[in-house]
């Protein structure tokens, strides 16, 4: 019998609920809060990894976006920064599933070992545990996707030191009509309000402009799949839109060290 290779929670009790109930219970209230466009075909998404009560209502507009579409994808690409381990390319996560309170979420090993033959004349990609271990930026998303997309695997994709628009021109011929591309991403940290939201609308302004070089510039800790997700988008014709922004002032009431989030869609076409 082989063993099933199970990524366990790293920070369920810190960054979100441990409890299925009580986890289950504050996404349903970030989705009823969140009022996003109605947007047919999208294709990804950028959501923000805080803890929950701070970057759960921005993420909520993104995945209530996602519930109103009609049907749902065959697999999902989850794209985050490392924030714990240094290392170079984009570590692919050797689980079997990653699991969160609200069970497991399958991981695609087929899909896995094709970007693999494909990527490793360029050495871009490995495979491994270690610095998904104790990541929190692509864990966060998953109660979510969970709540909306029930059994759908995933692709988790941890960025080191890499070249973005290589592991854009890699992932474009391998995505199928329906996949779906997930980038965790956080915006500026520790400004206050009004520094922080010049920041952040520059950056979100590149983003919607498909301004690479103004992206790279610009304060988000996932710039890298940031960039990634816009090489596709450019190639495919996604097109990016804002859902909602905030920072962690409208919840905390503190503006003096804010740290900012996000909610963008890319839908296919205009």
């Amino acid at each position: 019998m082989n063993h099933k290779i199970v990524r366990r929670p790293a920070v369920a009790g810190m960054f979100y609920p441990a409890d299925p109930s009580l986890l289950q219970e504050a996404i349903e209230q970030y989705m009823d809060s969140a009022t996003p466009d109605v947007l047919p075909g999208v294709r990804a998404i950028i959501a923000p990894h805080a803890g929950y009560v701070y970057s759960g209502p921005v993420a909520a507009f993104a995945y209530k976006l996602l519930a109103a579409q009609s049907a749902p994808p065959q697999r999902i690409y989850v794209l985050g920064p490392s924030h714990r381990m240094w290392f170079t390319g984009v570590a692919l996560g050797d689980y079997d599933a990653f699991q969160t309170p609200l069970g497991d979420v399958p991981v695609d090993r087929e899909q896995i070992a094709r970007l693999m033959a494909e990527g490793a004349s360029e050495s871009l990609l490995q495979i491994t545990q270690s610095p998904h271990a104790p990541e929190h930026c692509l864990e966060v998303q998953l109660p979510f996707l969970q709540m909306v997309y029930p059994g759908v695997p995933i692709v988790p994709m941890l960025f080191g030191e890499v070249d973005p628009i290589a592991i854009g021109k890699l992932l474009t011929p391998l995505l199928e009509a329906n996949d779906l591309i997930v980038v965790s991403s956080d915006l500026s940290h520790y400004h206050n309000e009004t520094r922080a939201n010049e920041l952040d609308h520059q950056f979100l302004d590149a983003v919607l402009e498909s301004n690479k070089t103004a992206v790279a510039r610009g304060e988000a800790c996932g710039q890298s799949p940031v960039l990634t997700l816009i090489t596709i988008a450019e190639v495919l014709n996604w097109q990016p839109h804002l859902l909602h922004y905030q920072t962690s002032g409208a919840v905390s009431g503190d503006y003096h060290q804010v740290v900012g989030y996000a909610a963008v869609a890319y839908v296919e076409g205009a």
